[in-house]
């Protein structure tokens, strides 16, 4: 990440946020040179997008294929109706310059896979998970530990969510507490966009963490959340020696 200087224009916009403790210019700069990550930008990465833009943060690179559907509409925030049939990234582009001209946004028209997730995530400082399917959150995670970058994991099911951060070296990964695909998960699941948006936003604040050094993060911590009876839970996650991954990994 990079310090880069603040215009007029950022100290207007973040006035407010640089007043929170511990922030200040040199947070704000923090942002404004970070490079963040985000595997699929749909009703959970759609607003972590909207959030780290909204923030400050400098370069978003944002990996979704595929055409809009309408049955998409009830989350994706990004997206409008005039949108359905035509590629999701197209709209994601447009909302976001409208709301952050100044952050540069990557869209990449394709979701991520074991083929392009070391290319991807060499682009960036930090990496979010925000995908349906476990073959890509796996493939992201193994990118990630080989890179070195912490990833923020963010997801959801019906009326429960969580999100958690990964960080090489320090904990442990995806894969130490799923090791395989599990064979009954599909893409389509019961879902509400306010319980996308919730962990959407708590995952986008684990970024603004990491970058500014706010707070603390839930490195080797889950949070759990149970909105139906609005029950929160904090767990440990394993750091397994033996994890194919993460195991071996040592820090240069």
């Amino acid at each position: 990440m990079n310090l880069l200087e603040l215009n007029d224009t950022d100290r207007a916009l973040y006035e407010w946020q640089m007043w929170v403790p511990g922030m200040g210019e040199e947070g704000q700069r923090k942002l404004k040179g970070a490079s963040v990550l985000i595997s699929r930008v749909g009703g959970l990465g759609g607003l972590v997008a909207m959030e780290l833009a909204a923030a400050g943060v400098g370069r978003l690179i944002l990996a979704h294929g595929g055409d809009l559907q309408m049955s998409d509409l009830n989350r994706q925030l990004l997206q409008t109706r005039a949108q359905v049939g035509r590629p999701r990234v197209e709209s994601i582009i447009q909302k976001l310059m409208d709301l952050n001209p100044d952050c540069e946004v990557i869209a990449v028209p394709e979701n991520v896979s074991e083929s392009n997730a070391d290319a991807l995530v060499a682009q960036c400082d930090i990496v979010v998970d925000a995908a349906p399917l476990f073959q890509e959150r796996l493939a992201l995670n193994a990118a990630a530990v080989r890179a070195g970058k912490p990833m923020v994991e963010c997801a959801m099911h019906s009326l429960e969510a969580s999100v958690t951060t990964f960080i090489p070296g320090r904990t442990g990964c995806l894969a130490c507490y799923v090791t395989e695909v599990p064979q009954t998960w599909t893409r389509q699941f019961p879902v509400f966009g306010a319980v996308s948006g919730t962990a959407a936003c708590l995952g986008a604040m684990e970024v603004i963490k990491l970058i500014t050094g706010l707070g603390q993060p839930l490195a080797g911590e889950i949070l759990c959340m149970d909105l139906g009876k609005m029950l929160f839970r904090r767990l440990k996650l394993p750091k397994r020696a033996d994890c194919n991954i993460c195991g071996t990994f040592t820090s240069d």
